[in-house]
């Protein structure tokens, strides 16, 4: 099997492809060969040696894949059976998706759902899993379309990429966010509205100002989710899944007790397997088949450290595929 391995000697860090024995795969019930990955923010991370993500090494990261099995001592899969994965801490400290093979625990995989392709599952990925876990909190609260506009930070990202979309189908308004504003084209194109530079996010937030937004969808954190909460409206919500910006949160009180907003943290790494494959369904169904052309940039597995890179340093928009078919 070919795959980006990280190793870490005398604190450095190195990343290679490099053709290992399939032998060194890690335990699991399920061994699967994977046909696409995606870089994540997480991903870059790791493979640049930021944040602590990876605990052990040598590892594989690559928190997505997507394939087909190739060996099984689980009854729930079968061989030539079409699968998905998406968190679990695999890439992270269980070998993950940038290989063309991974084992891993069957618990952690979902079932490829219909009308989705291995390629399409994968420009989905965790941000789209994530997208639509943030679009079903709100929903949860009771933000309807008619209740206003929802706000989406971090828009040329891949959740807020995805998010738009979801949004626009379900029929809201969209306002994005965006530090990029070459891509304010493309975040219309997928549905937004309205785009609003970062800048105007990143100052110190009042601890209440105007209210704007019935919801939003904030991939950033710090600075620009406390401005995010100081503008939503009167029982509003904000679902929250990202720290780019930081994980600090310098507000106060007072949009919660004041303006009865909710907060919505949404965490997709642990989402219970037992719920994914509905999350799935969703996704499958929501998604227009423009989508996946227009967010998707494609490499292969030996572009994969130079893209993430690229990544950290904000010059990525949308998703980034990774075929492993190539490989």
């Amino acid at each position: 099997m070919k795959a980006l391995v990280l190793q870490q000697q005398d604190d450095q860090l190195t990343s290679k492809v490099i053709t290992i024995p399939t032998d060194q795969l890690p335990t699991g019930d399920v061994t699967v060969d994977v046909h696409w990955s995606t870089l994540n923010y997480k991903d870059a991370l790791a493979i640049n040696g930021k944040a602590g993500i990876v605990r052990k090494y040598p590892m594989v990261p690559g928190i997505d894949f997507s394939g087909i099995v190739h060996h099984s001592e689980d009854p729930r899969f079968s061989i030539g059976q079409h699968v998905l994965l998406t968190g679990w801490g695999v890439g992270e400290n269980h070998w993950g998706g940038l290989a063309t093979q991974a084992r891993v625990p069957a618990n952690y995989l979902t079932p490829l759902p219909q009308h989705l392709t291995l390629r399409q599952a994968m420009i989905i990925g965790t941000a789209g899993f994530t997208a639509m876990l943030c679009v079903n909190a709100l929903q949860d609260a009771g933000i309807t379309p008619d209740k206003g506009e929802i706000l989406v930070s971090g828009a040329s990202g891949g959740v807020g990429s995805t998010a738009i979309q979801l949004l626009s189908q379900l029929g809201y308004e969209v306002t994005a966010i965006t530090g990029r504003a070459e891509n304010t084209e493309y975040l219309q194109q997928i549905g937004a509205k309205k785009v609003l530079p970062r800048a105007q996010f990143s100052s110190p937030a009042k601890p209440l100002d105007k209210q704007l937004w019935a919801g939003a969808i904030d991939t950033v954190g710090g600075e620009v989710l406390a401005n995010i909460l100081a503008q939503t409206q009167y029982n509003g919500a904000v679902a929250a899944c990202g720290l780019a910006g930081g994980f600090s949160l310098p507000t106060t009180v007072m949009p919660f007790i004041l303006r009865n907003i909710r907060l919505q943290g949404i965490d997709s790494v642990y989402y219970p397997a037992e719920k994914r494959a509905a999350v799935w369904q969703q996704l499958a169904q929501l998604l227009p088949e423009s989508f996946y052309s227009q967010v998707t940039s494609e490499i292969t597995l030996e572009q994969s450290s130079e893209y993430a890179e690229k990544l950290l340093k904000n010059q990525i928009t949308g998703r980034t595929l990774v075929n492993l078919l190539q490989s």
